[in-house]
């Protein structure tokens, strides 16, 4: 999956840094900036800034690559937000084809994806999602009418909220021909407001809370059994079970359940069919870390409870399963073998240490930390390091993906909080260490803070050039700014934007000479 075949488009810039940097075609920025987006603030780009570079470079790019890549990051990429961005922006400025039609219709994978579409209409659109709509782009209504035939009551009930754009405007907004009469009946339910309440975690607890009880005894019992009916059901997702493991815990449920919720997190088919992001399993992993060293935030009984029935244990037992999942979702990486030579380095300077979402504690350079100790699991020879000020080279063990992030990111101070990537390079230079791949996964915003002349690129040529000449440098975006810190102009030097396992997948193909702006156009629309 190489992006640079030609130098066309390519010219110098400076970064956020101010240090040299390069720019990349217009579909290759729009690509990584969409593999590497949660339409939220980062450390050098505000979520409207990165709005409007969206809208600027779609406008520049042709119109079905723009369709292929919302797709691609919806079907392959798990994105949410930024393929419906792309899909509404693509209908402002795309005419005379059905072509909107069909990628809103690949676009929206569940029920409350129609809702989401049409309140990101309206923002694109300037107009008061609580309000009017406006009107609405027929290729889009085309495309959700046939969305609309693809869900269940179930589904439909499931995402049936109270949101500013409901699932009732959204009927009468696009005006759905039923496929038949059963589906009719579903459409009537919706606009009745009849849709039958559906079985879900969400919807069974909130039954529980709002119950009167004759003692908080009863209401623990109460949550206790519910919990554990749940668990039993399997009706639980499994990203549900990985954003309740603390509320589960607190529940008190038997330690059964707790074996069964460790079955399900650590194995390997759900891992796979849960499309998890590796650094999901991360922010788990951090709550109950702080369950572990410092019990549960509440009561006194809580806390005492906690450590009395030995919830140590079952704490202890789910971190171990994390660790087996986040072991899992690399299973699937390959291409390194005991005779291949790796080095992997984590930028944890001061721009990485940004939040991916507002809701997040997970930050970008956890994100890098966590890709870059899932390819330390598949790898033999390798070396794994930190860079900011310095580089520094640190040992840590080949399993336990999860704890090992832990101890690098308590470790990231040892090496300041600049972005001086080119003492990767330089040092491997000054040992004469040969390496097959070098791999830094960073915001890209490179600089030397030192001011003594070198900079990657340079440090780059005099390796390949006097040690290795047959290296290969990967560069993992993890910000997607748009802008590179060396030319990606060669076939030993790639650039590959994104925060899932399905870099390794990107990182295969280019061994054997794909082109990753070519997978996206191979998706036939």
């Amino acid at each position: 999956m190489r992006f640079n075949t030609t130098t066309r488009g390519i010219s110098k810039i400076t970064n956020h840094e101010g240090a040299t940097a390069f720019t990349m075609s217009d579909e290759l920025a729009l690509y990584t900036a969409v593999a590497s987006s949660a339409l939220q603030d980062a450390a050098y780009e505000g979520a409207d800034v990165r709005v409007e570079r969206l809208q600027h470079l779609i406008r520049k790019c042709d119109p079905l690559f723009v369709a292929q890549l919302a797709v691609y990051a919806r079907t392959s990429m798990n994105l949410r937000s930024v393929p419906l961005l792309l899909i509404c922006e693509l209908a402002r400025t795309t005419n005379g084809s059905n072509l909107v039609a069909r990628a809103t219709d690949m676009v929206v994978q569940r029920a409350d994806e129609i809702t989401e579409l049409l309140a990101c209409y309206s923002f694109v659109n300037g107009h008061n999602v609580s309000g009017h709509i406006g009107k609405l782009s027929k290729q889009i209504q085309k495309g959700l009418a046939s969305a609309f035939n693809r869900f269940d009551e179930y589904q439909f009930a499931k995402y049936d909220r109270k949101t500013a754009v409901t699932l009732r405007d959204a009927l009468f907004m696009v005006h759905p021909k039923a496929k038949d009469a059963q589906q009719q009946r579903i459409f009537d339910k919706i606009v009745d407001r009849s849709l039958q309440t559906p079985y879900t975690w969400e919807t069974e607890l909130s039954s529980v809370g709002t119950k009167e009880y004759n003692s908080d005894k009863d209401r623990e019992a109460a949550f206790r059994k519910t919990w554990e009916e749940l668990i039993d059901s399997g009706r639980v997702g499994y990203m549900a079970l990985l954003r309740n493991l603390r509320n589960i815990l607190k529940a008190n449920v038997s330690p059964a359940h707790i074996e069964h919720v460790c079955k399900v997190l650590s194995d390997p088919a759900q891992v796979q069919q849960s499309k998890q992001f590796p650094f999901r399993f991360l922010s788990a992993y951090r709550q109950l870390e702080n369950v572990r060293t410092s019990g549960f935030k509440g009561s006194f009984m809580n806390m005492v409870k906690s450590f009395v029935r030995g919830d140590q244990w079952m704490v202890s037992s789910i971190l171990e399963a994390l660790e087996r999942a986040a072991a899992a979702s690399a299973a699937n990486i390959s291409g390194f073998d005991a005779d291949t030579r790796v080095l992997i380095a984590c930028d944890v300077s001061g721009s990485m240490c940004v939040p991916v979402s507002r809701a997040s504690t997970v930050q970008y350079y956890d994100i890098g930390l966590v890709l870059g100790m899932l390819l330390r699991a598949k790898c033999k020879n390798v070396k794994v390091g930190m860079f900011g000020d310095k580089w520094k080279v640190i040992n840590v063990p080949v399993s336990n993906i999860l704890s090992n992030v832990q101890y690098l990111r308590e470790r990231a101070g040892e090496v300041g909080y600049s972005t001086n990537g080119h003492l990767v390079i330089e040092d491997l230079i000054s040992r004469r260490l040969v390496m097959d791949k070098v791999m830094l996964f960073t915001d890209c915003q490179l600089w030397n803070s030192h001011a003594d002349g070198g900079d990657i690129e340079q440090a780059w040529k005099q390796y390949k050039s006097k040690v290795a000449p047959y290296a290969r440098l990967y560069l993992f975006d993890l910000a997607g700014y748009g802008q590179s810190p060396i030319r990606v102009l060669e076939d030993d030097v790639h650039l590959i934007a994104g925060w899932s396992d399905k870099i390794f997948q990107v990182m295969e193909s280019i061994e054997h000479g794909s082109r990753t702006l070519d997978v996206v156009k191979g998706i036939k629309m």
